[in-house]
């Protein structure tokens, strides 16, 4: 006797209907979001072609008033300490129509944490609501030309000077906003350790130049900091311990890089199922092949597990964001690593049409690859879980 087991999964299904435990609150975030991705889809294409700001995707952000969710309530934003899971929610949605727009959002969180959490009551006062109304664009300058994942070994440097202010002097490199942002949360060596100051983009001593071309446009600069020299009250944190500074911002916001991932994936999925449908080959409809169904079933399955990893970890995040940190890392490596494959299989599944330049596929599929290197690349966030392991088996 042979027994169906699929037989209870014949009912038709809606891929962007999961709702898990998100309550009315998120679900509500997550339609606004999805509102402002929709609107903005038709001019998608132009703004991820761009290494420059695509203003109307700036417009259109501000007037969505999403940036309020990356922003305390102190000081005009939506919750009174941030929502991870509200974050990863709206990268989600937005990412599923525009890396251009996921990455203007994201980034005014990321840019501007540091500045939250270790700025001075003025200086959050000026700058945090006009991170909300997208009047300032926000960015934090971590790397530097030789250096990327390895903080510890950067050569730029803060020290006091006479008169009670700072000077920042060095170099950084792939910064996201460069040349854009409106100001930069910039880390540095400070004696024995690590400090971070905030150095507004038109301080005497900074330029910006370009970044490079990469296969993902994006907006990118290189900045050089020749004597620049801002008020001591610009410092962020403690001195000598910004490295604490950082931990908090990654613990807030890496898990939101799954939800990216996520939204790009669906994307891919959404694309090669239509395509699947919509084309006949040999007498029938190419979802028919049993290799095609197949491996859009794989990535249904891939899309769903990564985003309730990404859901799991963003939840965790909300009540402990350091404590979780390493659920959010394992988060960021599933959800990352399985958009590469199923925009991968995605392609495969159109064939020749995946290969069109221009098209949003092949705009997802270059999206797909930076995912796995920026804000912590695959393998330095393994090495870093497998410490943890060790740890624990002492």
């Amino acid at each position: 006797m042979s027994v169906d087991l699929g037989m209870d999964m014949e009912a038709p299904v809606e891929p962007r209907r999961p709702v898990f435990d998100l309550g009315e609150d998120h679900l509500a975030i997550r339609d606004r979001a999805r509102a402002l991705a929709a609107e903005l889809e038709p001019v998608a294409g132009v703004a991820d072609a761009m290494s420059e700001l695509h203003e109307p995707t700036r417009t259109a952000l501000a007037a969505s008033g999403l940036a309020g969710h990356v922003v305390p309530a102190a000081y005009g934003g939506v919750s009174e300490t941030l929502d991870p899971l509200a974050i990863t929610v709206i990268r989600e949605e937005l990412m599923y129509s525009s890396a251009h727009l996921d990455s203007l959002f994201g980034v005014q969180g990321i840019g501007s944490y540091t500045l939250t959490v270790g700025g001075s009551e003025e200086q959050k006062q000026y700058w945090l609501p006009k991170v909300i109304s997208m009047e300032a664009i926000a960015a934090i300058a971590l790397t530097e030309p030789d250096v990327g994942s390895d903080l510890r070994a950067i050569t730029t440097t803060i020290e006091e000077v006479e008169g009670g202010g700072l000077r920042v002097r060095g170099r950084k490199s792939f910064i996201t906003n460069g040349g854009a942002a409106s100001f930069y949360c910039v880390l540095g060596r400070e004696g024995d350790g690590y400090s971070m100051v905030l150095v507004p983009s038109d301080a005497r001593g900074l330029t910006a130049h370009p970044g490079d071309d990469l296969i993902a446009p994006h907006i990118l600069g290189e900045l050089e900091f020749d004597d620049v020299v801002v008020p001591a009250g610009n410092r962020l944190g403690v001195e000598g311990k910004a490295f604490s500074l950082m931990l908090q911002a990654l613990a807030v916001f890496r898990v939101s890089v799954a939800g990216s991932a996520v939204g790009l994936a669906q994307a891919a999925l959404d694309e090669a199922l239509a395509h699947a449908k919509g084309r006949e080959q040999f007498g029938a409809p190419l979802i028919e092949l049993g290799a095609v169904s197949q491996s859009l079933a794989m990535c249904w399955t891939e899309v769903e597990t990564a985003r309730a990893m990404a859901y799991r970890a963003a939840s965790l995040a909300r009540t402990d964001p350091l404590a979780n940190l390493h659920f959010s890392s394992m988060a960021k490596i599933a959800a990352t690593e399985a958009a590469g494959r199923v925009v991968d299989r995605a392609v495969q599944v159109m064939g020749r049409f995946g290969l069109v330049r221009g098209s949003k596929i092949e705009r997802l599929y270059r999206n797909a690859r930076a995912l796995r290197i920026y804000e912590g690349s695959t393998e330095v966030l393994l090495d870093s879980l497998a410490r943890r392991l060790r740890k624990a088996g002492k």
